[in-house]
């Protein structure tokens, strides 16, 4: 936000805060909703870069158009099983949620300096 509107608002005894903040929302819960909105955000993004429409990706996953349209918004009303399944089935990796050097080694394996 523009700090001088944040601060004509908070002059005008506006409270200026995030969606967090307003749901009072803990950091385990922020961190899920954020990363539910990448998930969709990518779904969207991978759908479309394979020319693929919703009812192409739905029949792929065996679900339904408005189904694609819950996970593309991030709905609660979508388990991340199958966001997942609707961002994998686009295209997606792992590594372009997760970082390579994020994801952690096998059991009984030593990180590499």
């Amino acid at each position: 936000m523009d700090p001088k509107k944040r601060e004509a608002l908070e002059a005008a005894g506006w409270k200026v805060g995030d969606a967090a903040e307003f749901l009072g929302l803990t950091e385990e819960e922020q961190q899920i909703v954020e990363f539910r909105l990448m998930v969709g955000r990518s779904v969207r993004r991978l759908r479309e870069s394979h020319h693929l429409t919703q009812q192409q990706l739905a029949k792929r996953i065996g679900s339904s158009q408005s189904r694609i349209a819950k996970i593309e918004a991030a709905s609660a009303e979508v388990s991340l099983d199958l966001m997942l399944r609707g961002f994998f089935s686009a295209g997606g990796r792992l590594t372009n949620l997760i970082p390579p050097r994020a994801v952690s080694e096998p059991k009984g394996t030593r990180p590499r300096p």
